[in-house]
């Protein structure tokens, strides 16, 4: 009986332990491990394509691509010209009300409830829900909310207009180039935000295991970009994409069993 009671001792602190967060944080930094290869695989096909698009078809000459680059570079040189003038970054309001935003959309899809909020502020924000989960504390590191606002705008006007082929310029250019230059803006306004607030010790990232949220905001973000370079780049497909992307992974896969062979031999030789 006495080992009875030793080893039910155990396995209750052994239960207390799992029960503290270790078994969510331990298994999330696990899964975060397996889930460096798909991102490297990812990472791999996309700078190829990229590569085979951008430049090889040279689609850098296209107006399109200079119109969204032209929105990057507007908003990437406002944003540390703000940081060199003020010292700070802004308009953080802007950036609080869409990552806030996106929690709440995320939270209302999985029929969750918005309990409390704080959306507009400078020193941050913040959401009280009943329901939470990885995907809906860091979706807004990898989801580009005032990108998606723009292209939803967009869609619904070309329902009434065409807006595509229309030649009436504002401002020097017309729809269509608006349409690229503010996806640049509004992306870069993201990824600027995205990787300034990261390393400010976020609570959306420590709640599921910092490593494994990092893992999943850089896959997330290498797909919608895989799906940013496939909508728009010529000579890239969904086809060409996946078809890379499986030989990359053949070819892991064969480099990975090389290892494991040799590693095994030189143990068990």
């Amino acid at each position: 009986m006495a080992t009875g009671a030793t080893s039910e001792s155990l396995g209750g602190r052994l239960r207390r332990w799992w029960r503290r967060g270790v078994r969510t944080s331990s298994l999330n930094a696990i899964i975060g491990i397996f889930l460096l290869v798909p991102s490297g695989l990812l990472s791999q096909t996309f700078f190829a394509a990229f590569h085979h698009g951008v430049v090889t078809h040279e689609f850098w000459r296209a107006d399109d691509f200079g119109y969204f680059m032209a929105g990057a570079l507007s908003w990437t040189l406002a944003f540390f010209a703000g940081i060199g003038i003020t010292g700070a970054v802004w308009p953080l309001h802007v950036y609080v009300l869409s990552h806030e935003m996106t929690h709440a959309v995320w939270i209302w899809l999985a029929r969750g409830r918005v309990l409390e909020k704080k959306i507009w502020a400078d020193d941050g924000g913040y959401i009280v829900t009943d329901t939470n989960n990885f995907w809906i504390a860091l979706v807004p590191y990898f989801y580009p909310f005032y990108s998606l606002v723009v292209v939803v705008c967009y869609s619904v006007a070309s329902i009434f207009y065409d807006v595509a082929g229309s030649t009436a310029t504002f401002l020097l250019m017309n729809p269509l180039q608006w349409l690229f230059f503010l996806l640049g803006l509004t992306w870069a306004f993201h990824l600027t935000f995205t990787i300034w607030m990261i390393p400010k010790g976020q609570s959306d990232l420590a709640a599921h295991g910092t490593f494994f949220s990092l893992v999943v905001i850089y896959l997330m973000n290498v797909v919608f970009l895989s799906l940013a370079v496939i909508v728009v780049a010529e000579g890239v497909s969904f086809e060409s994409f996946g078809r890379d992307l499986y030989l990359n992974t053949e070819d892991f896969s064969e480099w990975s069993w090389r290892i494991i062979r040799a590693l095994w031999g030189k143990i068990f030789a």
